[in-house]
């Protein structure tokens, strides 16, 4: 919820959230399957994400599926950080950091969900 950005050291903590996540989940039968998941969601498609700076296809699908959603999420909703996009401008953002940040197939397959609904519910 902070304001300003973060200073390094801030960063360096945010940035192990993803294996905290995943140890607390490991022990529980019903979540294992969701370790791999939490556990690479910051992973970037080119390779510069944490934790593990896995790449690609390293990358396991639903996690890049999640990486998606998430930053659409983050993008479209009020945040105390950041000015809220409208679905238009947060579709571009996709669009833009395809191949980069995210999966394109993934990136690609999202959008078209997302324009499906709201040409359903306009």
């Amino acid at each position: 919820m902070k304001v300003e950005n973060l200073t390094d050291k801030e960063w360096e903590i945010l940035k192990i959230h993803p294996q905290n996540a995943a140890d607390i989940i490991e022990n529980v039968d019903f979540l294992k399957d969701a370790v791999p998941i939490i556990l690479q969601h910051h992973e970037r498609f080119d390779g510069t994400g944490y934790p593990h700076q896995l790449k690609g296809d390293q990358i396991v699908y639903l996690a890049r599926m999640l990486t998606v959603i998430d930053s659409f999420d983050a993008m479209t909703l009020i945040r105390p950080y950041q000015k809220r996009k409208t679905y238009s401008k947060a579709i571009e953002e996709l669009k833009r950091c395809s191949g980069t940040q995210f999966d394109p197939k993934t990136v690609e397959i999202y959008i078209s969900v997302i324009e499906s609904l709201v040409t359903k519910y306009s």
